[in-house]
């Protein structure tokens, strides 16, 4: 009984001996997932990031794996890495981010004090020279050859017995990890990656009067990640993502509501993510590294608009006290309103970019008549777009009168506003205030946007001038 109880021992210590050299020949010999993904999907947002999600299929042996993941983006957050199996259990155990690229200075580096082989070229002659590196610098090889000799060579051209250990063509994701069974796992692998970014450029084209226009938005991708995205699923996030500085991993809890195509949007559905607004591409693309990618984003016509125009001299508002001076601003800006609503043909959540302005002169030839940007901007709000200032209008302040009584200060101001156009205009007067004030005479009458912001709407005849005058009163 004592003889089999030792048989059987030994039989057990050889299992375990024969797994361990079968495990330890497994992970000399590492699973290499070179092969193209079979499907990549890739988020992209404002603010310098991406986020990867890509499926493979691989072969892995019941218990311990080393697994080796190729073309992965070289500016991969490794902290952000997320591997699953979806028809299979894995356990990861290690995890190594692999990005010692080959170049020539770092093969030559592990070739110090080891033998290398240098090709001299004199004219048509080639020698070939072997010995021990020993230092390189600036093109510059010191070499101790055969002989014993120094040598110092300046040469490109070397020949190495192998590519030294430790050093990758491609940036890789090695995991030691366990399968629960032999089989063909598909693995799932998420990432964030920086060097990807996405921004949005509009272009307006407005109509003979001003009042209506046509406005085609265009996305810019940009991927500077370090890897290719092959026939990608794409969609872009618009919003102010709040991240922390020292990196983290993607939260998969913002999920998102159910997609709603919009009618203007021809590539894109557009939907809600948490707080945000993403912009699925209805098609595969692919985003080459290094690489800027243009798509259409939205096309929309006869939008309506407002022109409008703004005399705004006093941008800040300060206390007036008894030092007062006039500004002496004449320019009066342009500016082209209009509602985001789709009972105004537009209605869609529009991402921050630069809106270009154009109208066609009188040969029907489109001309750039302006820039600005916006932010943000959901629907059924007002876009007011900045184009620049009226070339045929000027417009002047005075202060007429300034009277200090008990208790209070009060001021006399006159706006002369001339119109050299050939059509009739209506001039918005703004005036920055603050304090305890009120108007106490006025031949306009006044609209109090804030306690901080008095508008006046002028009308102007074509080739004519117009005055407001108005009293302000402040309480000391």
């Amino acid at each position: 009984m004592a003889k089999l109880d030792r048989k059987i021992l030994g039989l057990f210590v050889l299992i375990l001996a024969i797994s361990a050299v079968i495990s330890v020949t497994l992970l000399k010999n590492p699973i290499k997932i070179d092969t193209e993904p079979e499907d990549v999907e890739v988020t992209v947002y404002n603010s310098d990031l991406g986020v990867i999600k890509e499926y493979r299929t691989k072969f892995l042996n019941k218990g311990p794996n080393d697994v080796l993941y190729e073309d992965v983006a070289s500016m991969i957050d490794p902290t952000s890495v997320r591997l699953k199996s979806l028809n299979g259990e894995i356990n990861i155990l290690e995890q190594n981010f692999q990005y010692d690229l080959v170049s020539s200075e770092k093969i030559l580096k592990k070739y110090i004090d080891k033998d290398i082989s240098v090709y001299q070229i004199y004219g048509d002659k080639k020698e070939l020279i072997t010995g021990k590196l020993l230092s390189f610098s600036g093109g510059q090889l010191v070499i101790q050859d055969n002989e014993g000799k120094i040598q110092i060579l300046s040469s490109n051209n070397f020949l190495l017995p192998k590519l030294p250990e430790g050093l990758i063509t491609k940036p890789t994701l090695e995991w030691l990890l366990e399968s629960s069974d032999d089989r063909n796992h598909t693995l799932e692998l998420s990432y964030m990656t920086s060097g990807m970014s996405w921004k949005a450029d509009y272009v307006v084209v407005t109509n003979k009067d001003d009042d209506r226009l046509d406005l085609n938005g265009w996305v810019t991708v940009t991927n500077n990640a370090g890897t290719t995205f092959k026939d990608a699923s794409l969609k872009l996030v618009a919003g102010d993502v709040n991240r922390v500085q020292a990196g983290g991993a993607y939260d998969e809890s913002l999920r998102y509501r159910a997609e709603k195509a919009l009618p203007s949007m021809s590539q894109f559905a557009e939907e809600s993510l948490f707080e945000y607004h993403m912009y699925d591409l209805q098609r595969k693309t692919t985003l080459r590294n290094n690489e800027q990618k243009q798509i259409s984003l939205l096309s929309s016509k006869d939008v309506g608009v407002e022109k409008e125009y703004v005399y705004d001299d006093i941008k800040y508002w300060w206390w007036y006290g008894s030092g007062w001076s006039d500004t002496g601003e004449k320019k009066i800006n342009v500016m082209l309103n209009f509602e985001n609503s789709k009972e105004n043909n537009l209605g869609i959540p529009l991402p921050k970019g630069i809106v270009r302005v154009f109208k066609k002169d009188s040969e029907g030839k489109l001309q750039f008549i302006g820039e600005d940007s916006i932010d943000h901007t959901p629907k059924d709000e007002t876009i007011r777009l900045f184009t620049g200032q009226a070339f045929d209008i000027i417009g002047q302040r005075k202060q007429m009168d300034f009277n200090k009584l008990p208790g209070y200060y009060e001021y006399v101001w006159e706006v002369t506003l001339k119109n050299h156009k050939e059509e009739d205009i209506t001039v918005t007067v703004i005036e920055r205030t603050g304090g305890d004030w009120g108007i106490i005479e006025e031949n306009y009458k006044h609209t109090k946007e804030s306690n901080n912001k008095i508008t006046w709407r002028v009308p102007v005849k074509a080739d004519g001038e117009s005055k407001l005058t108005y009293t302000i009163r402040y309480k000391i």
